[in-house]
């Protein structure tokens, strides 16, 4: 069984190039943890992508030539999804949304925790993210 992690606050959700030249999914962001410590990203799903595993396309972008490797860890993946979740709310592309004051839970698929902290984070956790309330979850819809 999966853990599940949830809780209440901001929340940014972009649209994510999966596929080269036009398939998206959609990326969730969001903290938790004392100071935000804990970095929680995501897949939304859709009708076009119901699941997408974030750490396989993480490491189809070589992020280990950016951020080096631990071994095999998922350190680099998780510092490149970070980035693309931390980024994705500093400099908003269109179809960005964001949520000021959300419910939203994720199943988790992997937790790494950081050897350094990474963008403020010591920690992330990676898997599919709902946000509570349909209104939410209609508009996500939209961002694709």
């Amino acid at each position: 069984m999966s853990e599940t992690v949830s809780g209440v606050g901001r929340v940014t959700v972009l649209p994510l190039l999966h596929t080269w030249p036009d398939r998206y999914g959609v990326l969730g962001y969001t903290t938790s943890g004392a100071f935000g410590d804990t970095a929680i990203v995501g897949h939304l799903p859709t009708a076009d992508l119901p699941d997408i595993r974030l750490m396989d396309v993480a490491a189809r972008h070589q992020p280990a030539r950016l951020y080096g490797s631990a071994g095999g860890s998922g350190f680099a993946e998780a510092c490149w999804l970070l980035c693309v979740g931390w980024s994705g709310r500093l400099v908003r592309k269109p179809g960005t949304l964001e949520f000021a004051d959300v419910a939203w839970s994720l199943e988790v698929e992997r937790t790494t925790e950081l050897f350094k902290t990474m963008y403020g984070h010591d920690r992330v956790h990676v898997g599919r993210f709902v946000l509570d309330g349909a209104e939410a979850m209609a508009s996500v819809r939209g961002t694709t």
